[in-house]
């Protein structure tokens, strides 16, 4: 009963302060205070599904998932088939211990799309012959071996310049490289679309913690005997498996084919289980959908959630949506795309063409939680150029001239998370993203979705981008949203 007074109250206040806002507003609202499903999304992403790169049984399991979902809560979707891949890749369970009177288990990971252990294989360790003439040698000890490869790793899987070939064939049992804790581990993004089911990797590619390779590089200049084992459980599938754009849609009542636009990508790496990249941007689009669908919103222009495919294998999904619907760009109020740490939505920077519209489309979100102050602000931003699109989502949109105004993402409360440390490593967890910051945010992001559908009139494009030789304007002076008492 308390808390049912107290949103009553909130809900007042909120009222007086915006001044006849749309009931939608007021419903969205109170469904998102009192069953807010954000980090359900999440969970199922996260933890029911896990890891889902283009290739994955687990991606395709998800857009199922979500297509499924959209369907329920009374929303239109399109499917979109983007692409496929020649061979499909399903990672399973890894384990490795140094056996040794000092043994310990061993931390790494491998990089997807390489191989994995012919169930578990134990042998020796040598160091990576230099040239030809070490390696001829060596080559009787490479039989049953683990190789050290010299180098840090970046998450790719290892260059092929050095002699993988002819250690290969001389029974070498896989390739280990140092890497960073917490480990990042990428794709091999030279090979996984040339594959056939006759051409895969031959042998694991293994990135281990660079203390444990220290200690186990000593051992063998020490000439110290010991054995490594692995148990890496890589599999391919015979292709061609197919990757998708998932899109929900919410039909606008007067300009069905205008649009506004919230995304974030479905695919992620499968290291971990994409809690955050984009685990947290696509939690965010579905609860924003189901905040709108379940409050009934019957918006001007149609509102598309887009769950874009194939983000961290080249923006696949998102250019591919750009190249394929030319005619409806001009028709594209705003595109909104979320993908970046599990932050929280404390505001928007906006062109000075577009601040009039935004201070009425966010009035009141300030109140609905003191703890976040959202605030709007003049600010320009540099058009990203076809050589320099990397990004995310958003970039294609941008290129094309297509407003991406999304809002800004900060940390309030402090809890200093280091996204260097999530990003595209096994840290990329369901825990990594914080449940307060992710409810706030899908609410704030449906209302403002809601209130650029609901305008008379397209956002203005005047002055939306700057070229990149334009002056840099990123101290404009910044206008904070009228607050209420």
């Amino acid at each position: 009963m308390k808390k049912l007074a107290l949103l009553t109250i909130f809900l007042l206040l909120f009222c007086v302060g915006v001044e006849a806002q749309d009931s939608t507003v007021m419903r969205i609202i109170e469904i998102a205070k009192t069953d807010n499903q954000a980090m359900k999304h999440l969970d199922v992403l996260s933890n029911k599904i896990g890891g889902r790169f283009i290739g994955s049984d687990a991606l395709i399991t998800a857009e199922e998932w979500a297509i499924a979902t959209f369907k329920k809560w009374g929303l239109k979707v399109i499917v979109e088939e983007v692409g496929d891949v020649p061979v499909g890749f399903n990672r399973g369970p890894w384990f490795g211990r140094m056996l040794s009177d000092d043994g310990m288990i061993l931390h790494f990971a491998t990089p997807s799309y390489t191989a994995g252990t012919k169930g578990v294989q134990r042998g020796h360790v040598v160091i990576a012959p230099k040239d030809t003439v070490s390696f001829k040698r060596m080559v009787g000890t490479l039989n049953g071996a683990w190789v050290l490869i010299p180098g840090k790793s970046e998450g790719w899987p290892i260059d092929t310049t050095f002699m993988r070939k002819e250690m290969v064939e001389a029974g070498a049992l896989g390739f280990i490289q140092s890497a960073s804790s917490p480990i990042r581990v990428l794709y091999d993004r030279k090979h996984h679309r040339e594959y056939t089911f006759d051409s895969l990797p031959e042998l694991p590619e293994i990135k281990l913690d660079e203390d444990q390779y220290a200690i186990i590089e000593k051992k063998v200049k020490e000439r110290e005997y010991f054995q490594l084992e692995f148990d890496i459980r890589n599999h391919f599938k015979p292709g061609p498996v197919k990757y998708r754009n998932i899109i929900g849609v919410l039909e606008g009542s007067e300009f069905p084919e205008e649009y506004v636009i919230m995304s974030g990508h479905l695919d992620a790496y499968d290291v971990a289980t994409g809690g955050v990249d984009c685990g947290s941007g696509s939690a965010v689009t579905l609860e924003a959908a189901r905040l709108l669908a379940t409050a009934g919103a019957r918006p001007k222009r149609t509102i598309l959630f887009c769950l874009w495919t194939g983000e961290e294998a080249g923006l696949l999904g998102s250019k591919y949506w750009v190249e394929q619907h030319p005619e409806a760009l001009p028709k594209i109020s705003n595109m909104m795309n979320r993908d970046g740490g599990p932050t929280v939505c404390t505001g928007i920077s906006v062109p000075k063409a577009m601040y009039d519209d935004f201070v009425s489309i966010c009035k009141g979100i300030d109140q609905i939680n003191h703890d976040f102050p959202f605030t709007v602000r003049i600010n320009t931003r540099i058009r990203p150029k076809p050589t320099t699109a990397g990004g995310s989502d958003y970039a294609y949109f941008a290129m094309a001239g297509v407003p991406t105004i999304t809002t800004d993402l900060t940390d309030p409360k402090g809890y200093n998370f280091d996204y260097r440390e999530i990003w595209h490593t096994e840290r990329d967890l369901y825990n990594k993203s914080i449940p307060e910051y992710q409810e706030h945010s899908s609410v704030v992001t449906a209302i403002i979705l809601y209130g650029i559908a609901n305008l008379d009139h397209l956002l203005s494009r005047e002055g939306c981008y700057l070229s990149a030789s334009s002056p840099d304007q990123s101290r404009n002076a910044q206008k904070p949203l009228p607050r209420r008492d």
